[in-house]
Order: C-alpha cells, then structure tokens, then sequence
C-alpha cells in the first residue's frame, strides 16, 4: 500500500474528516466519546497545531482511496505538570500527541515513519526533547515508544495507568522537496 503523509491544513473538511477519525479511534483504544477536558485540541485543532509555528499535525492517507489511516500531532510543551515544570519548557520541549494507526494499517512501520516525521519536523523548530505521555495499558505503547527511543521519566500509578516519557531529539536526515511525504507501507 502507498501512503501519502500530508500536514493538517487550515481546511474545514480536512479538519473534520480528521476530527472524525480520531473520535474513532479514541473510542475503539479507550472506549469512551468526547472528553471536554481531555480533547480541546481536537476541537480546536487550528489554535493547538495548524497556527502556530512550531506546532504541526501529520495526516496519512491511502493513496489509492484517499482514507485516512493514521495520525500524529507535534506541538510546544503546553502541560503544567508540577513534576516537570523545572524539567520542561515550550521553548526547549516539544511534546507528542494523537498518534493513531488504523488497526488494519499496524504492524507494518507506519506508526514508526510517522513519528520520524514528527521529530524531524521538531528538530528543524528548534526543540531539543519530545515529551509524550502514555498508558501501560496500551498494547505495545510502552514497548512502541522505547523502541523509539524514550524513557521513562515518571510511571504516575493512577487509574489510568500513566507513564510520562521523554527523548533527546535525534539529528534527522529527512528533507522531503514537497509538503507531502509519499511512503510504500506492506500490509
């Protein structure tokens, strides 16, 4: 399968297809809607990754049916964390969000290559770290991103099973000539 990576543009169909897909997805791994407190930038995706400039949210497509089938979203650290706040800052830390990968499309490098476009594209804004925070009961999250290079920086032990990772942004030699990355995916 070939898969187009394209930014999110300041489209309001192409906004709500992605709106409508991470809603999916959302409810599939978590099991629950629309959250208020958990999903302002979801509603509000232009304010969160499209204006500003060192935030930025990726969108894969099928290229033959033009589906959407993965995503991930890059932006300033934006958390108040009192654990990190000497740690982390929205100048120096960029943070992580929204990486879905349809169920049919896992397993085949798709999630890796997105996340490779979300560090290139924090390195060239001038971050030094990525900040993500997931749960231990994710299949494969946890072992997904230290593949990836993170680390533990706090297990929360709550409810929701939180762990808070970070990575030292790696020197990336991906300069694409247009904004859309083409990749062939085997599925």
């Amino acid at each position: 399968m070939n898969v187009i990576i394209k930014q999110l543009g300041n489209d309001s169909k192409q906004i709500s297809d992605v709106r409508e897909f991470l809603f999916k997805m959302i409810k599939n791994e978590f099991g629950y809607d629309y959250v208020p407190e958990w999903h302002q930038d979801i509603m509000d995706m232009e304010d969160y990754y499209i204006n500003p400039k060192r935030n930025n949210f990726f969108v894969a497509y099928a290229e033959k049916t033009g589906e959407i089938i993965a995503t991930i979203g890059i932006r300033a650290y934006d958390k108040d964390f009192p654990e990190f706040r000497r740690l982390y800052s929205n100048e120096t830390t960029s943070s992580i969000w929204r990486l879905f990968v349809d169920r049919r499309c896992r397993r085949c490098g798709l999630a890796s290559k997105m996340f490779s476009v979300a560090e290139n594209f924090a390195n060239q804004s001038g971050y030094d770290n990525i900040y993500l925070h997931t749960h231990k009961n994710l299949d494969g999250a946890l072992e997904f991103w230290t593949k990836m290079g993170f680390v533990v920086a706090l297990d929360a032990n709550d409810e929701l099973q939180t762990v808070h990772m970070d990575k030292k942004i790696q020197e990336l030699e991906i300069n694409p000539h247009s904004q859309d990355l083409r990749y062939a995916v085997k599925l």
